[in-house]
């Protein structure tokens, strides 16, 4: 594989890999791309005069060439690292490996984004059995000393020999217990002593070789153990997670050590200049006395709280830093205030308190929750800290839905720990808790009895739709990101955990047991699921209603007794302000609709009629205009649907007068309505007065090897046109009897699946004659629009033909990129986990992710994206008027709405509770492209 292309390290005859930083020296360029979140901020803060310890920066170039290029070091970067070394010891007024003024350093890692605890560090390198007896006369400290030279072999073990930590801790237990005290700060300087012998032995043991005395040997190879920590499991696990590709690397961040272990006028710590859970404006962090680098979040002693307002509200009786150093921690405030005047946000900070003096180690953008990221952004703008387009941009998209779903408090969930049976994947965010049900029928009787269920199945089919909407929550075997149960609960805003492959269901026994562990439960029984993490636990948990939810759709709350709603409804009326494209909702039912406009949408994107056609009165009448031998049967059939389907269409245009709502014609697999079982093919051949046997015979001829793309869609409407007209006279007559009514009635046609311009001009022939049929026998006419759905590879590339007959173009990226890739996305979870995960690659010798991301969760830029960008450029020279929109599932998320926008969109539609994500992911693409200009 290439190397990628680099603006710093590319195109010169000395590329540069390594930059210091620090008095004397320039500033590095501060592109955290290059320098990494960790080593631009220290850069920054270094030039904003702030204490710092100096150092220098490998970059992700280096780290990018070394895992590309079979774990070598680029040309260069030896000598590079060589040169800032001289540039650091002329700063320090020591040096390296010297024995009796011994330079000692931190080699630490930085991405470009915030992965906290993800990769790993080294401390104290430098140390050997020579120079830790400098050390100690240097510090005038000989426990010091030897407690960082245990701490470096133990590090340096772990992480560049690959020594299990367990072996360490282990002695560090047994030394513990023999000295009689609790915790390492109790041990004498001896104990530490046999303490550094010991963890050398466990070295020698585990790795057959001694433990490295030269200082550089040390230094390059903990380099590169950092590198490799690029790659661990649970760095690559969190990248899955947030989307992040392999490609980026981590910079190595080479810093000179500060030592908060040297007595009780030194100590380290991490705050926070807000409340990271609650965005409450004070300052947040814990703290150790006489403690080094990551004591004090790897809980090896219970933590200080950093002032006193925060031992309040945990209750701590520990005194904190404001008490015990009190102008440490007035120095630290102010740091922190400094800080978040230049970077206009929270920040998370890493501090060492070293002889009484202190040292900044880190700042980044801290991770909040998006309780704390709404109220935070809100007091900034009133603050005047931030402007509007700055508020906008302060809240990820993604996480306003964490207010908008129920969530179980986290403190329940730590008791509960002991009954988390498996994790999925996280499809639906929010929190549930019922009697665990696996049948739809079974998640009706229990909504009727008023007692809450969660559906668990293998797997979920249209025909699980009521059990779905009775369910407080759906949990399946199989299905991936779009699979129906998660396409289905997000619309719903049901939380769903999706794709627990480790679930074995075992319907005679009425029980599903855990593969790996073996816990059992019953049906009827209680389980929780969290949508948002993909945990599942056999237990029942506490859920509750967000304060969003309970004013806007409960209408149990009142927006003024809400400070939330208040601070939530600032940033998104600020968000409607600066966006370009409309957001618009899926929705199938006028319930849904409701909840749509509630949360901000500007119309309906999709109805799918499909999903109107599960309620057992309807099913029937489906089924035999589907399987009926006689034609007049089929009509007769359809006939009898129209009344329910003009219902449904009565109820969403009176919900949303005004407002735009787009409505698809039919576009199941036809195997969806096959009858499956025998007492349900007796039930349709009395209901059709045929024959059992002719029930079966007509449903072998409809089998379909590939149904996704088999006879669907308009395929269905020219094959069977008395649906299209059902359909259209059922759409019409609900827009002109609500017009009539008083309101405004906006309602378009769609037509799925097309894949030829003819099939368009067929489908949009017969709408027209249907529509005008309608306004004659109704004696009124309404404004209609007809368009179509791109969802095949060739409608993107003949848009410019179709569009002679489109007032609408509607992206249905789901099934869009099912055939770009040819990948069926309900099968895909048997090899995109490893696609995105990755594989080794020969060439290299190292891991290769051969997709950036799940395809089906977010869009395809280079690929899907590409061709909506033909479909946009030919269908508008066609059309200049031509409407476009998105109304797959990628519609509702962040980056694929921000793309929809850069290529000229007009709207996006997505489920119900993703409306306020598209609002504000919307708003930051439009904010992003005027400050490009």
């Amino acid at each position: 594989m290439p190397l990628p292309a680099s603006t710093h390290a590319k195109g010169g005859e000395n590329p540069v890999w390594v930059y210091s930083f620090g008095p004397g020296c320039p500033t590095p360029p501060l592109d955290r791309n290059l320098l990494g979140g960790k080593g631009k901020g220290e850069a920054e803060m270094t030039a904003m005069g702030l204490p710092v310890p100096p150092g220098f920066i490998v970059t992700t170039e280096a780290c990018v060439h070394y895992k590309y290029n079979r774990l070598s070091f680029p040309k260069g970067l030896v000598e590079q690292v060589e040169a800032c070394l001289v540039t650091l010891e002329k700063q320090m007024g020591c040096n390296f490996g010297d024995v009796e003024n011994p330079l000692l350093i931190s080699v630490r890692s930085g991405a470009r984004v915030s992965m906290p605890g993800m990769m790993e560090t080294v401390l104290d390198v430098g140390l050997n059995d020579k120079s830790v007896l400098g050390l100690a006369k240097k510090l005038s400290n000989e426990r010091a000393a030897y407690d960082s030279y245990r701490r470096f072999i133990a590090m340096y073990s772990n992480v560049v020999s690959g020594v299990n930590s367990a072996a360490y801790e282990d002695a560090l237990k047994a030394c513990r217990k023999r000295e009689g005290v609790q915790f390492d700060i109790g041990l004498s300087t001896n104990a530490l002593k046999e303490l550094c012998q010991e963890f050398k032995h466990i070295h020698n043991q585990q790795t057959g070789q001694e433990f490295p005395q030269e200082p550089r040997d040390q230094l390059f190879r903990a380099i590169k153990g950092v590198f490799h920590s690029w790659d661990c499991d649970k760095a690559r696990a969190y990248r899955r997670f947030h989307g992040f590709p392999d490609d980026w690397g981590t910079a190595v961040v080479v810093m000179a050590m500060v030592f908060g272990n040297r007595g009780d006028d030194s100590g380290t710590g991490v705050g926070f200049t807000r409340d990271p859970a609650t965005g409450e404006h004070h300052f947040y962090g814990e703290y150790l006395v006489n403690a080094q680098g990551e004591d004090v979040v790897a809980g090896i002693r219970t933590p200080h709280p950093i002032n006193k307002m925060q031992a309040l509200i945990t209750g701590s009786n520990l005194p904190s830093l404001e008490e015990t150093m009190p102008e440490i921690y007035q120095q630290l405030e102010e740091v922190g205030r400094i800080l978040e005047q230049h970077y206009h946000d929270m920040q998370d900070v890493e501090f060492t308190i070293d002889n009484g003096k202190l040292y900044m180690l880190q700042t980044r953008t801290g991770k909040r929750t998006g309780f704390a990221a709404v109220k935070i952004a809100f007091d900034m703008l009133r603050e005047g800290l931030i402007d509007e387009r700055e508020a906008v941009k302060h809240v990820d998209a993604h996480q306003v839905t964490q207010l908008l779903t129920p969530i179980f408090d986290m403190r329940d969930k730590v008791m509960a720990s002991g009954k988390l049976a498996t994790r999925g994947l996280n499809a639906g965010p929010g929190a549930a808790s019922g009697a665990a049900v696996f049948s739809s029928e079974k998640a009706v009787e229990y909504q009727k009895q008023g007692k809450p269920c969660v559906l668990m199945r293998e797997e979920t089919s249209p025909e699980d739709f009521a059990g779905m909407v009775a369910a407080r929550g759906i949990l399946t075997a199989r299905g991936g990101a779009t699979s129906h149960a998660a396409v289905v609960a997000r619309g719903l805003g049901r939380p769903c955990v999706c794709g627990c492959g480790d679930l074995v269901f075992d319907h005679a026994k009425h029980e599903v047991r855990i593969g790996s562990n073996g816990m059992v439960l019953k049906e009827g029984e209680p389980v929780s699921i969290d949508g948002t993490t993909g945990q599942v636990f056999f237990c029942s948990l506490q859920t509750k209603p967000s304060e969003i939810i309970q004013v806007l759709i409960d209408k149990t709350k009142r927006p003024e007794e809400s400070e939330l709603f208040q601070q939530f409804k600032t940033i998104m009326d600020i968000a409607d302000k600066y966006r370009r494209l409309e957001v618009r909702a899926n929705a199938d039912t006028p319930q849904d609709a409701a909840i749509a406009r509630s949360l901000g949408a500007q119309g309906i994107g999709l109805v799918r009629t499909e999903h109107m056609f599960m309620d057992k009165k309807r099913l029937m009448d489906v089924r035999a205009m589907f399987f009926s031998d006689s034609e007049d049967d089929r009509k007769a059939a359809a006939n009898r649907l129209m009344p329910y389907q003009k219902e449904d269409f009565l109820g969403i245009f009176r919900a949303m007068h005004g407002l735009t709502v787009t409505i698809r014609l039919l576009d199941p697999p036809r195997h969806e309505f096959l009858p499956h079982t025998e007492d349900e093919q007796k039930a349709l051949a009395a209901h059709m007065g045929t024959t059992l046997e002719r029930v079966k015979q007509i449903g072998e001829s409809i089998t379909e090897a590939n149904p996704m793309l088999g006879h669907r869609g308009c395929r269905l409407g020219i094959a069977l046109p008395y649906v299209t007209e059902m359909q259209t006279r059922a759409i019409i007559e609900a827009a002109v009897e609500v017009s009539k009514e008083g309101s405004e009635v906006l309602p378009e046609i769609m037509v799925p699946l097309v894949a030829t311009k003819k099939e368009l001009e067929h489908q949009k022939g017969l709408i027209d004659k249907t529509a005008q049929d309608v306004f004659k026998k109704m004696g009124k006419e309404v404004p209609y629009k007809v368009g179509t759905m791109i969802e095949l590879p060739r409608a993107a590339l003949q848009a410019g033909q179709i569009a002679e007959f489109a007032d609408f173009f509607s992206f249905g990226t789901n099934d869009l990129t099912q055939c770009t890739y040819g990948i069926s996305r309900d099968d895909a979870g048997q090899f995109l986990p490893l696609y995105v995960e990755g594989v080794f690659f020969e060439s290299t010798h190292s891991n290769m992710q051969v997709f950036d991301f799940e395809p089906f969760q977010t869009l395809d830029q280079d690929g899907v994206g590409e061709l909506m960008k033909i479909a946009r450029e030919r269908g508008r020279r066609t059309n200049p008027h031509l409407h476009l929109g998105i109304c797959g599932e990628h519609g509702g998320e962040g980056r694929s709405v921000k793309f929809c926008h850069e290529i000229g969109l007009d709207y996006c539609s997505c489920s119900p509770f993703r409306v306020p994500v598209a609002r504000l992911a919307a708003a930051q693409a439009a904010v992003e492209g005027q400050s490009k200009k």
